[in-house]
């Protein structure tokens, strides 16, 4: 018998699992429940490994890294004649013991006393295998160390290691595991919207402890929240799935708020890691440096995600300089902790709700909560006050796309504002500010929500108060409230008179005038409006509220009769917006442009100035002004011939009127040319062709129906058609001739 005497090698015969035809399969464990999911993640991982050597998951705890790394694994294995060998070191504490491991792992036996590594070199010589590292973040440098000698001896040896933080050797390919789908809980009440892989999971390992368990209409919306509540995480949702054994599923979402208290009891066979939500989050912590565990907790007071110099101001002090907090950061996301990601703004970072909450927890042991919330308070009204200033320059779309992302961490200043201000002042300050994001970028019922809660509080700060006051005014006028509108506005202007602001006396004067215009008084409007505009140059005021008055005074003189005034007022409009590099008052001076171009009969003419003016409205998810886009090239399309097309985009300039608030304001005067051009479309059609077109147009949604004004097919635009007998001509000048 063969012996091991010497320096001969242990016989390739000692590495167990040998099949009949002399391949090895290797040891990896069978699966006790399905693999949900998770496909493209697996694709993904088995082509990285044709590719690369040293392919590393990393991802937060819980994010099911092993599982998925095995899975590819699997579907490995015909690859590899010498077998796919799982090394498990989610145990493993001692950094000494890591090649013995290995060595155990592969089912080695060598007595000889001799290095382990040498064992592992000698045995895997000439060998074409894959070796599964599960758990390396706490073992990184001799992991990093072992990966790297046993890949560059071992030609026919490639390496899957899983962790939450990267090995950081030469050769290695990241691929940073992302929480599974969840569905948005918005979303899921439509029977066709599908509720993503994270609610399937949750509904296979429900179904083990709560037999019949299955996904319905009744119950998913909360299989919805609560998926959307737990990031996706695969350990998460097992867990929760585990608590239906005592719980309804109604019950479990209303305990997610202590999440860790309530999400515990792992499988008697799972890693002591994932015993727990909290051990989970636990491990992760234990592994961070205590400046690292410092910027994690301290992260938690940002809602959605953040960028550095946010990171910056509101996490720093003496304990952690703001110029140390990069390369705090940097480690975070290595950990896993934080996760970078492109957004239309820029790079920023996002920590998932579970990781946030653990981090809170921390931050409230420490006693800072309520400095650290101020702190984030004050960097968002800074954030306002630079984009208000910004917003009238040639950063407008930056700003637009920077308040868009900013929105869930101003949303959390305002709640500490309302919750923690005496006086009220930070909450009526950011509310005010942000008029331009409530109005220009499609937010009117967020704007009028927060503007109604501010100023319910008391304050003494008074001309904080006025811009509050006008700013809901203006929101209410969108809105056709007019009521809600015409008291806060006359409130504006009496206190404005009264305290001498020259400032929020223009305003006032600008909004009430915007009210009458959709009241349908047209004299009096051109009468405020007028007043508004004096005030405004004795003061030095010029922004895109004010270029916005103007328009508005345009609106009125189109309303009386004076095309050619409107026109020529908007063309000044026009050219200071493209002086200072403004589109969103330019987008509604064209609207006025191209209203009088088709009141003129220049059909195409129109079309070319509304073309122009629509994107700047939809970029800017400006509701009010899509929908006014819409309605007038309804009436462009049909006076092109088009009478179907035109009851279409009739169709979708109605929904899209219900998101608004009250449809054309409730005027008549901005109905009249909607109303006379449908009245005419549904003629041509006939009311049963009418209603079908109609019907169409509606079931469009936003991006539908702008792409379908702008005769947009496969990205290309479509050829205009020849003009029908007969079409409904534009609205003439006139008390009615409005521009829509």
């Amino acid at each position: 018998m063969r012996g091991f005497q010497g320096s001969e090698p242990p016989a390739r015969e000692t590495v167990r699992g040998t099949r009949p035809d002399g391949c090895r399969p290797g040891n990896l464990p069978t699966e006790l429940t399905r693999f949900i999911g998770r496909s493209a993640e697996v694709s993904a991982l088995t082509a990285a490994l044709a590719d690369e050597r040293l392919v590393t998951v990393t991802g937060v705890g819980g994010v099911g890294k092993s599982r998925c790394a095995l899975q590819a694994a699997r579907l490995l294995q015909e690859r590899f004649c010498d077998g796919v060998w799982l090394v498990e070191l989610a145990g493993l504490r001692d950094p000494e013991l890591l090649e013995h491991a290995v060595v155990e792992a592969l089912g080695v036996t060598d007595q000889s006393g001799r290095p382990p590594l040498t064992v592992l070199l000698e045995q895997l010589v000439g060998r074409r295998m894959l070796l599964v590292l599960d758990g390396v973040e706490h073992l990184v440098e001799p992991s990093a160390a072992l990966a790297h000698e046993l890949l560059r001896r071992v030609p026919g040896l490639r390496v899957l290691a899983t962790g939450r933080r990267p090995l950081g050797i030469v050769g290695e390919r990241l691929y940073p595991l992302a929480p599974m789908t969840a569905p948005v809980p918005a979303c899921a009440e439509a029977a066709r919207v599908p509720l993503g892989e994270a609610a399937w999971l949750f509904a296979d390992r429900a179904a083990a402890v709560l037999p019949g368990f299955t996904i319905t209409q009744e119950n998913r919306r909360v299989v919805a929240e609560l998926c959307h509540r737990l990031d996706g995480i695969p350990l998460a949702l097992e867990l929760a799935a585990g608590r239906l054994r005592t719980l309804s599923l109604e019950q479990t979402l209303q305990r997610l708020d202590d999440r860790f208290r309530l999400l515990v009891g792992g499988g008697a066979g799972a890693p002591p890691q994932h015993q727990t939500l909290r051990t989970a989050m636990g491990w992760s912590h234990e592994l961070c440096t205590p400046q690292q565990r410092l910027l994690w907790a301290r992260l938690s007071v940002f809602a959605g995600h953040f960028d550095l110099d946010a990171a910056e101001y509101v996490c720093s002090g003496p304990d952690l300089p703001a110029d140390e907090v990069l390369d705090v950061l940097t480690e975070l996301v290595a950990q896993s902790v934080v996760s970078r990601e492109e957004a239309p703004s820029g790079v920023r970072y996002r920590i998932l709700d579970t990781v946030r909450a653990y981090g809170a927890d921390w931050l409230g042991a420490t006693g800072d909560t309520d400095r650290l919330r101020r702190r984030h308070r004050d960097w968002c009204t800074g954030l306002v006050t630079w984009c208000e200033l910004e917003w009238f320059s040639p950063r407008q779309s930056e700003v637009a796309r920077r308040v868009h992302d900013e929105l869930p961490n101003l949303r959390a200043a305002f709640e500490f504002a309302m919750e923690e201000d005496e006086d009220g002042r930070f909450g009526l300050y950011l509310a005010a500010t942000l008029w331009f994001c409530w109005v220009a970028c499609g937010r009117l019922a967020e704007g009028r929500h927060w503007l109604d809660r501010a100023l319910a509080l008391g304050t003494d700060h008074e001309e904080t108060r006025l811009r509050a006051l006008w700013a809901v005014g203006y929101v209410a006028v969108l809105q056709g409230d007019t009521v809600a509108a015409l008291t806060a506005l006359h409130e504006c202007r009496q206190a404005a008179e009264r305290t001498g602001d020259a400032r929020a006396l223009a305003y006032s004067l600008h909004h009430s005038g915007a009210l009458a215009l959709i009241n349908d008084e047209a004299g009096e409007a051109e009468s405020l409006l007028r007043a508004a505009m004096e005030r405004y140059e004795e003061i030095g005021e010029l922004n895109s509220n004010v270029l916005m008055g103007r328009v508005k005074l345009a609106m009125a003189l189109a309303f009386q009769g004076d095309i050619a005034g409107a026109a020529a007022l908007c063309e000044e409009v026009r050219d200071v917006c493209e002086e200072h590099g403004e589109q969103w008052a330019r987008s509604y001076a064209l609207h006025v442009l191209g209203f009088a171009a088709w009141s003129d009969g220049d059909t195409a003419g129109a079309r070319r100035i509304l073309e122009e003016s629509l994107p700047v409205n939809y970029a800017f998810r400006d509701l009010v002004g899509t929908v006014f886009a819409l309605e007038l090239l309804a009436g462009i399309t049909a006076s092109e011939g088009d009478a179907a097309e035109a009851a279409v985009l009739q169709g979708a300039a109605a929904r899209l009127w219900r998101s608004v608030g009250m449809p054309l304001f409730g005027s008549e005067y901005f109905n009249d040319p909607h109303a006379r051009s449908a009245e005419q479309v549904a003629e041509l059609l006939g009311k049963t062709r009418f209603r079908e077109c109609l019907r169409e147009g509606e079931r469009l949604d936003t991006d539908a129906a702008v792409a379908r004004a702008l005769r947009v097919r496969g990205g290309a635009a479509a050829a205009p058609r020849p003009a029908m007998a007969g079409p409904p001509p534009p609205p003439r000048a006139g008390r009615r001739a409005a521009p829509q």
